[in-house]
């Protein structure tokens, strides 16, 4: 969604991480203002992606954004406007009236373009004519060119209300594990004792649930794909979906570990379909947890806030998920937080699912299956009832995100106070009087880092009822109180403790409550005066990190002596050549962005945008995590037995 932050006479220092912002030049060549080619590529990335806001006539220096102005503003808003309503230009007009604004910037002007998220039935927004050429993704504040897959996906989200209503040719009832079925007609009948469906047999009952079902169109027969996912062999439904994989993972202990001492994935021993991993990983989700007691209509029911939230969530997964994805889908127990994990995004902004009232299943079969034996809530109300719930055992609230590459949606069930006291008192501990003497906003701020790893923007807007610019302020401040560090620019920046980065490698892998040990403070040297300032509260090491980046800097640089011959390295150098510098720097092993930024004097964003994400997408380097974002993101050049990025 669009950002709401501007007004008439906004401050670009305000302009952070509260939306993906693009900034572009419009002189034109005459410097009479002209719309620039690269604008609609852009537009399509973030119209594909979560939105954001083009700026014309602002350039990016040293980390500022500065106004330039618009020649012509009037005629390049024209123009504009022109293109958005030409299908030849652009595929999809996602712009309202006021989404195009001329904004007074002292004695010049500049135009603010906030451009809305997509609805899925107008993606993929493309250049041009040739979607599978013309389609453009946001990533790490670049506009990157889809793939033929990412299109495919789509176009297959676009003209398909239910993913799951394919009718699949040649597979019927003989494909279906009968167990399963039995299993869930006995709850069927338990629900809704005397149903009319109860007196049916096999093939008609399947046909009213929609597990079996008839192509209008060809007129040929045969099990839905819902039927499949739901009561099917794992064998078999990797026949028609051949990603399809679903795992319970339980892990001892709250930390950043891999290790699970109760597992559960479709190993053969049992069905592996959608229902059994249900009905199992449920069992698994509650087991231990107090249930009070409690009669409705003269039947006990054992249910609880608790439960039942873990019950919709568990459900939330399953019919949100695109069984075509990259990823599995996830559920994960630890002593400290339930996680839930569903390959592909949401089909709607994210604050609108939170809001409820908006619904917009992709498995509307599988939905409505889970809904006939009691298990879902009404359309749209599924999310919000998880955070009432959970919020209701005074626990910190839910957390619920996306990330783009590969496409997944995570939801995080913390059982913690907002306030954890343990956190607190290590806070107290790390920064004294330092810690008690702050706002509450910046308390609230430094507690949730502690809590959950690391923070973004998004997420302190979730836990608290501030403005957007003061929520910006309090994170900046902590940064130059040298109490957070962050990484990354604008809409992907986090912030974390000095120290302590969070260990994205698997997911809910966040420790929680449990503080990085205090860091001994490296003197900080003013540039100004030469001298250092021993009480600036900033780190450069941590276990003799600083060390160690030397170290691999030196080698890198000793490297490229190497390939470069004596002599610094120039300033400017051919794209071409810089591409191959790199790549023969990851020939042997992983390497950190940091590393080979300090050994190539080039900015970390620059150096991530222009050359390591085009290489990446062009099959040449291999990241080590799969997002790519990841504060630890190391590259390696690829080859047929490179390690494939962390799941």
């Amino acid at each position: 969604m669009a950002s709401t932050l501007y007004s008439q006479n906004f401050d670009l220092a305000d302009l952070t991480e509260t939306t993906d912002v693009e900034c572009k030049l419009a002189h034109g060549k005459d410097g009479a203002g002209q719309l620039p080619k690269s604008f609609w590529e852009s537009y399509s990335a973030m119209a594909n992606t979560h939105g954001g806001d083009i700026l014309l006539g602002v350039e990016e220096r040293g980390g500022h954004l500065v106004a330039v102005g618009v020649p012509n503003a009037e005629k390049v808003k024209q123009d504009l406007w022109n293109g958005a309503h030409n299908p030849t230009q652009i595929s999809a007009n996602v712009l309202g009236v006021d989404d195009v604004r001329i904004v007074p910037t002292g004695k010049m002007e500049i135009l603010v373009v906030s451009v809305r998220q997509a609805r899925r039935e107008e993606r993929p927004v493309h250049v041009g004519l040739n979607p599978m050429t013309g389609t453009y993704l946001r990533r790490n504040e670049g506009d990157y060119r889809a793939t033929e897959e990412q299109v495919r996906r789509m176009m297959a989200e676009r003209v398909e209300d239910a993913r799951d209503a394919r009718v699949l040719e040649h597979y019927d009832i003989a494909d279906l594990d009968l167990e399963s079925v039995t299993s869930y007609r006995n709850r069927f009948s338990a629900v809704r004792p005397g149903h009319v469906y109860l007196d049916m047999g096999m093939s008609e009952f399947l046909q009213k649930i929609g597990a079996y079902g008839t192509d209008r169109a060809s007129g040929k027969s045969g099990l839905t794909l819902a039927g499949l996912l739901m009561f099917g062999q794992s064998e078999t439904i990797r026949e028609v979906l051949p990603n399809y994989m679903v795992d319970y993972q339980e892990r001892p202990e709250a930390k950043a570990e891999k290790r699970w001492v109760d597992r559960l994935i479709p190993d053969g021993s049992w069905s592996g379909n959608v229902y059994d991993f249900f009905r199992r990983t449920y069992q698994k989700l509650t087991d231990g947890s107090k249930v009070p007691f409690r009669l409705v209509d003269g039947q006990r029911v054992e249910d609880s806030a608790q439960t039942e939230a873990l019950r919709e969530a568990l459900v939330n997964t399953l019919i949100h998920a695109d069984f075509t994805g990259r990823v599995s889908v996830l559920v994960v127990k630890r002593p400290d937080m339930y996680g839930f994990r569903n390959p592909g995004r949401m089909r709607i902004p994210l604050d609108l699912a939170l809001m409820g009232g908006n619904s917009d299943c992709r498995n509307r079969r599988l939905q409505t299956m889970f809904q006939l034996v009691g298990y879902g809530d009404h359309a749209g109300s599924g999310i919000p009832k998880i955070y009432s719930n959970w919020q209701s055992q005074q626990w910190r609230r839910p957390s619920l995100y996306e990330l783009d590459e590969p496409e997944q949606t995570l939801m995080e069930l913390r059982m913690e106070s907002m306030f954890p006291e343990e956190a607190i008192e290590e806070l107290k501990e790390r920064f004294s009087e330092r810690f008690t003497g702050l706002p509450e906003l910046e308390r609230l701020v430094l507690v949730s880092a502690a809590a959950e790893g690391t923070i973004n923007h998004a997420r302190v807007k979730e836990l608290c009822a501030d403005h957007p610019v003061d929520i910006t302020r309090a994170l900046t401040s902590l940064v130059r109180a040298g109490m957070l560090e962050s990484d990354g620019v604008r809409r992907g920046m986090i912030y974390f403790l000095p120290g302590y980065k969070k260990d994205n490698s698997e997911p809910f892998a966040s420790p929680a409550t449990v503080l990085p040990p205090p860091v001994e403070a490296a003197p900080v040297v003013d540039s100004s005066s030469g001298h250092s300032d021993p009480s600036s509260g900033h780190s450069e090491s941590l276990s003799g990190h600083k060390s160690v980046v030397q170290d691999t800097t030196l080698g890198l640089k000793e490297r490229l002596q190497e390939l470069l011959g004596p002599g610094p390295l120039p300033a400017r150098m051919p794209p071409d050549r810089m591409e191959e510098l790199i790549v023969s720097l990851c020939d042997e092993q992983f390497v950190t962005l940091r590393d080979l930024a300090q050994a190539l004097s080039r900015s970390d964003a620059s150096l991530r945008k222009h050359y390591l994400n085009p290489l990446v997408d062009a099959g040449r380097l291999v990241r080590k995590y799969p997002a790519p974002s990841h504060p630890q993101q190391a590259y390696k050049r690829y080859s047929a037995t490179t390690t494939k990025p962390i799941d």
